[in-house]
């Protein structure tokens, strides 16, 4: 099925974006180089900071409204999206077929996997409505303390009614994503993220006419934002049709065998981010065992590390379309040039993140010491600073990870990363946290302060497989079996036009 599915949508107001623009001179840039990198992953990683600056500035409030606030946000939260991440990323995997629909010049291909994905992210609602149980069992069973048990219950709670929400926004970002539009995306996340926090503050503490809710006020305030920028996502979506495709009565209708695709690829992809978040929900409720301030401090690392790693998440992103958009040319050299490309920036980045946790720990720590409740500055910074150089050494080769399952992803190599992931997690790292957890069973009075009753043992082994995990992305990219994908139906590339010319339409 090519655009002749949809005539009126592939001469519509989106058919100038479709095509790439050509520049004279020398302001072209280099195909998969570093300019080109950029101006699709900057909007990306204004968009991933955005929202967790949000969420850093929301532990900051629940650091500073209560100790079992902060103790049970992260736990919470994390299970929340672990039991979301399967049908999220489903609906978000329409991106790449995007990417490379647009890559081929088919504007149709990229409606038609939009909708597809639209209609899963509207189906899951009530499946994740049905989980809400097998998460409260699953906090119950991690052995938390009951106040900070009943304070995950009521975030966890709220947070997965909203789930949907998030469902639709990862369908619709991937439709201006796999595009290159990425600015759209940008602007969408960022008012949601505003939104969610001013409700963050007001809601959190009870200003400006709200109640005072404590981390009931956080989750709903996410849920809300997250809706906000999804109805901006919807409108820009619709905003964007042709007359005529507007007048139509609902979303495009199912594509069997364009729906079939979705799922045969985005499966593997979406069972990887549930087990790999599984992981380490598994990991962070193993740690919920230990006592408030080994709790609190590796909870706030984890909550530093969030925020610096979100420009990768960009990168990774980024380096999806972009090996996406060239695998639809069939240009699968400089696809491979693409996924380096956005992995040698990656390192630049991390080099200067993991500089500032070995030289400058306290200047994060300081942001959730003190206030009414808060936690003792000088106890909280013995326990987390080894925290935070574990986060120094793993950086660089996390990067690996996370910007290399991206450019896998865009190519359609699912599988590899969800078998490998998945093995080195369950068979590897959980269980060796496990035997951790049972050694420190009666030990963890009795070791030095600055371990925190062993969570940084605990965190010791994670580095250990972090740093093993990167080996295996970095083979298999190295080795191209990736490009002999075909993530969407055979037919013919149209290639960008060139200066003076026409486009080039190239058979299969």
């Amino acid at each position: 099925m090519g655009p002749r599915a949809f005539p009126a949508f592939a001469a519509g107001p989106f058919s100038p974006i479709l095509r790439v623009p050509v520049k004279s001179g020398n302001s072209i840039p280099t195909p998969g180089g570093y300019r080109e990198l950029l101006r699709i992953a900057y909007p990306l990683i204004v968009s991933t900071a955005s929202f967790t600056l949000m969420q850093f500035a929301d532990r900051i409030f629940l650091a500073r409204f209560s100790p079992e606030a902060i103790q049970a946000a992260l736990p919470a939260g994390i299970l929340a999206f672990t039991l979301i991440s399967f049908f999220h990323a489903l609906a978000g995997y329409a991106s790449a077929f995007v990417s490379q629909y647009h890559g081929a010049g088919d504007a149709a291909g990229c409606v038609r996997a939009t909708a597809q994905a639209l209609w899963l992210s509207l189906a899951s609602a009530p499946f994740i409505w049905l989980l809400v149980p097998v998460g409260r069992w699953a906090m119950a069973q991690a052995g938390h303390a009951p106040a900070v048990l009943a304070e995950e219950i009521v975030y966890f709670r709220i947070l997965m009614w909203g789930g949907f929400a998030v469902c639709l926004v990862g369908a619709l970002s991937g439709f201006f994503n796999g595009r290159g539009d990425t600015r759209t995306t940008m602007v969408a996340t960022v008012a949601g993220n505003l939104v969610n926090l001013a409700l963050d503050y007001a809601m959190i503490f009870g200003r400006w006419g709200f109640p005072r809710l404590g981390i009931a006020g956080a989750a709903w305030a996410t849920v809300i934002g997250t809706l906000v920028t999804a109805a901006i996502l919807a409108a820009r979506f619709r905003a964007g049709l042709s007359g005529w495709e507007r007048r139509r009565p609902g979303l495009p209708g199912l594509d069997r065998a364009l729906f079939v695709r979705l799922l045969r690829f985005g499966t593997p992809a979406a069972l990887h981010l549930l087990l790999d978040i599984g992981s380490f929900a598994v990991f962070v409720l193993l740690t919920g065992r230990l006592s408030g301030l080994p709790l609190a401090a590796s909870n706030i690392a984890i909550s530093v590390n969030n925020v610096a790693f979100q420009p990768l998440l960009g990168l990774n992103l980024a380096a999806s379309i972009l090996v996406g958009q060239y695998q639809g040319r069939r240009d699968s050299a400089t696809a491979e040039r693409a996924g380096w490309t956005a992995l040698k920036t990656g390192w630049i980045y991390m080099a200067a993140i993991g500089l500032t946790y070995a030289l400058l720990p306290d200047l994060y720590l300081r942001l959730f010491s003190g206030g009414d409740g808060g936690l003792d500055r000088e106890a909280l910074g013995r326990v987390a600073r080894p925290l935070m150089l574990m986060m120094a050494a793993w950086g660089m080769f996390d990067t690996v990870n996370i910007v290399l399952i991206g450019a896998l992803r865009g190519a359609g190599d699912t599988r590899f990363s969800m078998f490998y992931s998945v093995a080195m997690a369950w068979l590897f790292w959980i269980p060796g946290e496990v035997a951790l957890v049972l050694w420190l069973r009666g030990r963890a009075a009795t070791l030095p302060e600055w371990m925190g009753e062993g969570i940084a043992l605990l965190w010791g082994w994670m580095t250990v497989f972090v740093i093993v995990l990167c080996f295996g992305f970095l083979w298999r990219f190295r080795s191209g079996r990736w490009k002999r994908i075909r993530l969407i139906e055979p037919g013919p590339v149209v290639l960008p036009p060139r200066a003076g010319g026409d486009a080039l339409t190239v058979a299969e």
